[in-house]
C-alpha cells in the first residue's frame, strides 16, 4: 500500500465536497470525512504544525482516538504538542461528535476497530500508533490483537476496565438506563451522576462536547455495552507492539488493570505519572502526558 502525506487530502484522491481546511495558529487544521462499509460518514481531523521539518509528515502516522463522552476536540492540544513530530490524525469515534450513528447494530468492537482500518486505509497509510484513552484504549488494543500488521504501537491513557460476567451484567443495566435518560431528559441530565464519580478532566472534557453531541446517536453509541470486548487480561499477551500504559484511577479506569497490562504486555511501558485529580482542562492533560508520550514514541518507533 503507498504510503501518502495524510496531509495532501485536498488531492485528487479525495471527494473535494468533504474537505475543510484552514489555518489556526501554527497550525494546519483538515477536516475530512471517510466510510467504512456501512456507508455511514465517520468524521476526522487532522493536525499540521506548519513549518514542520519535512521528515515529520514522512514518518509515522499517529491516530489518537477520544474517550466514551468528549469528542475529537478533547485531543487537540495533545496533537498540537506532538505534531511536529508525527502526522496526527483526531477522528469523532462513531457515534460521538460530528460522526453520528443512530443504528445500535453498528455500534460494536468489530465495527469501531474496522472503522480505524477505513481510516487508515483513506488516508493511505499502512501502519500507525494508535493512541487513546478510556474508550479510544479499547478500540486501540483490539485494532492491535485483529489487525497487528497495522500498528506500530499503542499509546493507551486510562483503560477501560475488563469486566468478569457479573460485572458486565451490571454494566449492561447501567448503561441501557444512561441511554433511557438521555433520551427522555437530555445528555447532560444523564451524565451529570455519572461524572461525579470520574475525575475532573473527564468530567470537563465531556460537558465541553454536550454541545456538539446529537442525543440520539450519543444514547445509541450505549448500545457498545451489549457488545464484549475481552473476556479476560489473558487476551492482551500477544500484543508485542510498543505499548506505553498511562494509568486511570477511577473504578471504571482502574490503576491495577493498568500495571497488569504492562506487566504481562512483552513491550508494555507503565508511564511514571496517571491520571490525577489536579487535572482540569485538555490543555492539562497535554501538558501534562505529552511530553512522555513524546519521549516513548522517539525511542521506541522509527519515524519512517
Amino acid at each position: 500500500m503507498q504510503n501518502l502525506n495524510p496531509f495532501e487530502i485536498t488531492s485528487s484522491n479525495l471527494n473535494h465536497n468533504n474537505i475543510n481546511k484552514y489555518q489556526e495558529s501554527a497550525y494546519t487544521i483538515t477536516e475530512f470525512i471517510y466510510h467504512n462499509i456501512d456507508g455511514c460518514p465517520l468524521h476526522a481531523t487532522s493536525i499540521e504544525l506548519n513549518n514542520a521539518p519535512e521528515s515529520t509528515h514522512e514518518g509515522t502516522v499517529l491516530i489518537l482516538l477520544h474517550g466514551g463522552g468528549p469528542d475529537h476536540h478533547s485531543m487537540v492540544p495533545l496533537a498540537q504538542k506532538l505534531a511536529d513530530c508525527h502526522t496526527v490524525i483526531l477522528p469523532d469515534i462513531r457515534g460521538y461528535g460530528r460522526s453520528v450513528c443512530t443504528d445500535p447494530s453498528l455500534h460494536t468492537w468489530t465495527q469501531y476497530t474496522n472503522d480505524i482500518i477505513a481510516l487508515l486505509d483513506h488516508i493511505g497509510a499502512s501502519k500507525a500508533i494508535i493512541g487513546g484513552a478510556g474508550l479510544g484504549t479499547t478500540i486501540a488494543l483490539r485494532t492491535a490483537i485483529t489487525h497487528p500488521d497495522r500498528v506500530h504501537a499503542l499509546v493507551l491513557i486510562s483503560i477501560e476496565e475488563i469486566e468478569d460476567d457479573n460485572a458486565k451484567e451490571e454494566e449492561i443495566v447501567f448503561l441501557d438506563a444512561f441511554a433511557a435518560r438521555v433520551q427522555a431528559e437530555g445528555i447532560m441530565a444523564a451524565w451529570e451522576p455519572i461524572l461525579e464519580k470520574f475525575p475532573p478532566i473527564i468530567g470537563n472534557m465531556v460537558r465541553e462536547a454536550i454541545p456538539r453531541s446529537n442525543p440520539e446517536s450519543i444514547a445509541t453509541a450505549a448500545a457498545i455495552v451489549h457488545d464484549r470486548s475481552f473476556r479476560s487480561v489473558d487476551e492482551l499477551a500477544n500484543i508485542d507492539v510498543p505499548t506505553l500504559i498511562i494509568p486511570g484511577i477511577d473504578d471504571r479506569h482502574p490503576t491495577a488493570l493498568a500495571e497488569h497490562i504492562a506487566h504481562i504486555l512483552p513491550n508494555g511501558h507503565l508511564a511514571p505519572v496517571t491520571i490525577s485529580t489536579d487535572l482540569q482542562t485538555a490543555d492539562d492533560f497535554a501538558r501534562i502526558f505529552a511530553p512522555i508520550i513524546r519521549n516513548f514514541l522517539i525511542n521506541t518507533v522509527p519515524r519512517k
